[in-house]
């Protein structure tokens, strides 16, 4: 979410770019479900984010 926040964008703006229901986004943003990672990809272009980055990131988090 805060990735999405920092882009501008509300969930069905996201979910439009990903070609996605605005559902999807809702439900990995609350954690009802994880992205695999070719979704996850298209979420960091859709974002403009590095995957690295968020990879390196998570790696922190879940330390």
């Amino acid at each position: 979410m805060d990735a999405r926040h920092t882009a501008g964008l509300t969930q069905d703006q996201l979910a439009k770019r990903l070609g996605r229901p605005q559902s999807f986004v809702a439900k990995y943003e609350s954690r009802e479900r994880r992205l695999d990672v070719i979704e996850f990809l298209s979420l960091s272009k859709a974002l403009e984010f590095d995957p690295y980055e968020a990879i390196h990131i998570i790696e922190e988090y879940i330390k």
